[in-house]
């Protein structure tokens, strides 16, 4: 039966002109996320997919299933900073988790007192803490909050020993913490203007963030600039303070791409001083790690793809501590006796210490699929790690740098019982002559003497990897008796920087060639068929699933992309869209418009066309993947259906790009996928 969709209207008089292209732009309307007609247009999408998931008989089932997931007592990963020890927990009833503080670690697993509730922030729980540093001194506790789900933060002041609230507030900010000075009287956060902003969302690209240094107990107005770079909005700047106090060290990139230049001011009674720039060019990327004496040590993939640990002086003379192995290095951090290294061998993590010259290397045994949070310091032994599995949360990990000592914190989780976590097997399979590498993730008691509804998951972009870790949704389809394959494609971070560079700007195509093979593997050696392969993925991901659902329509029977990046002609107009160009140039460029054009989802949809059944996920406050993408998509998609798939959109209210969502949104969205997605495979959970 076919789907009756919400009428949307076509303005078939807007067309551009772009290299010699006419494109059409019949649904822009969409683009105004505050006009009545958006709103209104929302509404009636959100109600005909109410409609549509209501005469699921699945859907009762996914939706008690993820809320005994969510239901589940959960504990983070420790952090010691100042003298204190803090973790976030959750007992399973809250929207947010719940920060909780100690003076020993002790004290932390005894449970000690909450420092901070960011359930109290707002009424329906969409207001969550993004990020919090602690004022050397240990006296401040500096949280940022993001409202809605939105990237913007504000930032305030608790007394970390009274949890009183201090009267002192900065707005404005973005992609950044508070970083204090050694002094505890000020930190550094990333200022950026108010123009292009209105209710909910912006409306124009985001300039580049302005490096402000503040004093507690002064006026925002009285900030003081420290750094911007007003001649390119796509220049992104991270500061911290060097381990010794000495130096605020400063990490310039353009945009995302991984390319970094390292500046370094010296810090004295004075302030700052003027700047040395170790390295002043976009060559590659390159990250502080701590001191050693007057020399810095740094996390490097110069001169090798994979990665490799260097000593490094001021004149940016690199010798190696660490030469490139056979894993692919993803973070370095300092210990007080060296060095805590995590790599990726085959997309599995392997965690060593090392001393500070690099040597004495001694692997951690890593039992888990994914590491959620790696914390430690110079300044102390302990060594904290999150760890989980695809099936389960994070389970937290003390290590000591000095011994190797490693046990598990099951003390952090709150008491409590939920949801049994099945039994699973993963195997690591890879995809013939393209060598594209996957997990195929099942439950222990099935057999592949059938094929069985299948649900792919695939990233392939900005050097980010993908592993066989948690997300909500993944216990509940593999307990419904669905295989999960998590992909490994080009584009990503999984087998270092020569990997990435295989699937970005003009070898973007080889992300959905990668994926589409996976698809067709599956199918050849009887995994699945294309009836019963639903295809997932978010924002990077999202864009994923859009282009190979235009491309082959044929293979998949669901499509979930999850706020997606659909309009690549026009991405960079929104606010922070124009810092993708590293991963996907910009359509300005000619040849790279025309690269944009072959495999834009929106302008590659083709009236009269079957495709898949598709759920479009999106959140109205999304100011990084701005929703007109979704939207757009979606308005195309339903005038070019021809087939009697469902296509339609869920488009969630008071939300942004997925980080600090409340519990009980992500059960609903979760079991709202999944049950879309059981009901056109044929998965009948049991």
């Amino acid at each position: 039966m076919t789907v009756e969709y919400p009428a949307s209207r076509r303005d078939e008089s807007v067309v551009d002109t772009l290299h010699g292209h006419q494109i059409a732009d019949p649904y822009r309307w969409l683009e105004d996320p505050d006009s009545t007609e958006t709103k209104d247009w929302v509404r009636r999408q959100n109600e005909a997919t109410e409609a549509e998931l209501s005469g699921y008989p699945e859907r009762e089932w996914f939706q008690q299933t993820m809320a005994a997931i969510l239901a589940r007592p959960r504990a983070g990963v420790p952090n010691q900073e100042s003298g204190w020890f803090f973790v976030g927990r959750n007992d399973g009833t809250q929207a947010q988790d719940v920060v909780y503080v100690a003076d020993s670690l002790q004290g932390l697993l005894e449970g000690d007192r909450v420092l901070i509730d960011p359930n109290k922030l707002s009424e329906d729980g969409t207001d969550s803490l993004g990020s919090y540093t602690v004022s050397p001194d240990g006296r401040y506790f500096a949280h940022g909050v993001n409202e809605s789900g939105s990237d913007w933060i504000t930032f305030r002041l608790l007394e970390v020993a009274t949890g009183a609230e201090v009267d002192d507030v900065v707005t404005q900010a973005k992609f950044c913490e508070a970083t204090w000075l050694p002094d505890s009287s000020a930190y550094l956060y990333l200022h950026y203007p108010a123009s292009g902003r209105t209710e909910g969302t912006e409306t124009a690209a985001l300039g580049g963030g302005q490096l402000k240094l503040h004093k507690v107990g002064t006026p925002q107005a009285e900030d003081s600039l420290i750094l911007s770079f007003p001649e390119n909005d796509r220049i992104f700047i991270g500061p911290e303070v060097s381990d010794d106090d000495q130096y605020l060290v400063v990490t310039i990139s353009e945009g995302t791409d991984p390319s970094t230049r390292l500046w370094l001011y010296p810090l004295s009674a004075d302030g700052l001083g003027e700047p040395v720039k170790v390295i002043d060019e976009f060559r590659d990327e390159t990250h502080f790690v701590r001191m050693a004496g007057d020399r810095l040590v740094l996390k490097t993939d110069r001169d090798a793809p994979r990665g490799r640990v260097v000593s490094c002086d001021l004149s940016g003379n690199f010798t190696d501590l660490i030469p490139e192995g056979e894993g692919a290095l993803q973070s370095v951090r300092g210990t007080a006796s060296g060095l805590a290294v995590l790599s990726l061998l085959d997309a599995q993590p392997v965690l060593s210490l090392h001393d500070l010259d690099g040597g004495n290397a001694r692997l951690i045994p890593v039992p888990g699929g994914g590491v959620v949070g790696l914390n430690s310091s110079p300044k102390h032994d302990e060594v904290f790690i999150g760890l989980s599995s695809t099936t389960d949360p994070t389970v937290a990990y003390y290590v000591s740098a000095a011994s190797g000592e490693f046990r598990a914190l099951p003390e952090l989780v709150p008491a409590g019982s939920g949801f049994e976590s099945p039994e699973i097997t993963i195997t690591r399979r890879v995809e013939p002559g393209r060598e594209v590498p996957y997990f195929l993730i099942s439950r222990a008691d099935l057999t592949f003497d059938q094929p069985r509804p299948t649900m792919m998951w695939g990233y392939g972009g900005f050097r980010v990897p993908l592993l066989a870790d948690y997300r909500p949704g993944w216990p509940a389809w593999l307990a419904a008796g669905g295989v999960l394959v998590i992909t490994n494609l080009r584009g990503g971070g999984e087998y270092g920087s020569s990997w990435h560079d295989d699937g970005r700007l003009r070898n973007k195509q080889n992300v959905f060639d990668d994926f589409i093979a996976v698809g067709e593997h599956l199918a050849k050696t009887k995994v699945t068929t294309p009836q019963q392969l639903a295809i997932h993925g978010r924002s990077n991901g999202g864009l994923l699933v859009g282009a190979v659902m235009t491309q082959r329509p044929d293979l998949f029977a669901v499509a979930l992309p999850g706020v997606g990046v659909l309009d690549m002609l026009r991405f960079h107009l929104f606010t922070v869209g124009a810092a993708w160009a590293s991963d996907y140039g910009l359509p300005d460029d000619p040849a790279q418009f025309e690269d944009l054009l072959a495999y834009s989802p929106l302008h590659n949809l083709r009236d009269g066309t079957q495709y898949p059944a598709t759920l479009v996920v999106t959140g109205d406050h999304d100011d990084r993947v701005v929703p007109l993408h979704s939207h757009k998509f979606m308005a195309t998609l339903q005038h070019a259906q021809s087939g009697d798939s469902p296509v339609l959109s869920r488009i969630e209210v008071n939300t942004g790009h997925g980080f600090g969502k409340p519990a009980a949104m992500i059960a609903a969205e979760w079991a709202d996928l999944l049950a879309f997605a059981a009901h056109h495979t044929g998965l009948r959970p049991q």
